[in-house]
């Protein structure tokens, strides 16, 4: 039918955690599809600047080792946007990918406004009967191969997924619902990196109590090392002036 898109860019990313505001990516991947076929594909792992928490290890399989080598998002984006050249991106959940992209882009100085088609609404609207709609248990239902928590593999599964859906649902009249790439909304703006004073401020404090970074603070952004300096003061109180050490 006239609504299907037939030029789109398959987008996964694996993250520290859910919160795009907090938490960082770990790996990217995507799949440019154009005319209906791939035609390039994209993967990096990325490194957050921080430990990876047990669950995230345990859930994607990466470690800290895995990481410590690979590009800062800040070197990695705008190889990301040259790669997307569709304007449309298709995803499962695809304003979670969406967010943290667009996040990383601006704060890299790049306008990032795409369309979004996002195979988990279209398999709300059309697999009710299931008892989940995630892309592990989907990919299990509809016999397609996959490794959850995993970028590459995900990005594979998705647009196997969407290809399916299609085929099944697309000549439903209400198809177009959810197949039409619709604009994704989301609002940032660009945050101001770790001043000198407030890394000057946590090398102090961490030195003070004899402590680890849990992050590469040269990494990090103002408001980040602000929570985290108030996180120390918290657990650790304050440290006394230079005066008075």
């Amino acid at each position: 039918m006239a609504f299907f898109c037939d030029n789109f860019t398959v987008v996964d990313i694996e993250t520290t955690g859910l919160e795009p505001k907090q938490d960082k990516i770990t790996e990217i991947a995507a799949l440019r599809v154009e005319k209906g076929k791939i035609a390039g594909t994209f993967h990096t792992l990325v490194n957050p600047g921080r430990k990876l928490e047990e669950r995230i290890r345990t859930l994607t399989g990466l470690s800290d080792e895995d990481l410590e080598k690979a590009p800062f998002i800040g070197e990695v984006i705008q190889d990301f946007l040259k790669f997307e050249t569709t304007g449309c991106l298709l995803g499962h959940s695809i304003l979670f990918d969406y967010s943290f992209l667009k996040r990383a882009a601006v704060n890299g100085g790049w306008e990032f406004e795409r369309q979004g088609m996002d195979t988990l609404a279209i398999s709300r609207k059309y697999l009710q009967s299931l008892e989940s709609r995630s892309l592990p248990f989907l990919c299990s239902h509809f016999h397609i191969p996959h490794k959850a928590h995993r970028a590459l593999s995900d990005v594979e599964a998705t647009l196997q997924l969407y290809e399916l859906l299609k085929e099944q649902f697309g000549q439903d009249k209400d198809a177009e619902s959810v197949f039409v790439p619709k604009p994704l909304i989301y609002k940032i703006k660009k945050e101001s990196p770790v001043t000198k004073k407030q890394i000057e401020q946590l090398n102090r404090f961490l030195s003070y109590h004899n402590l680890q970074s849990e992050y590469i603070i040269e990494n990090m952004t103002r408001n980040e090392a602000s929570r985290y300096l108030d996180r120390l003061i918290s657990s650790y109180g304050r440290i006394p002036p230079r005066s008075a050490e």
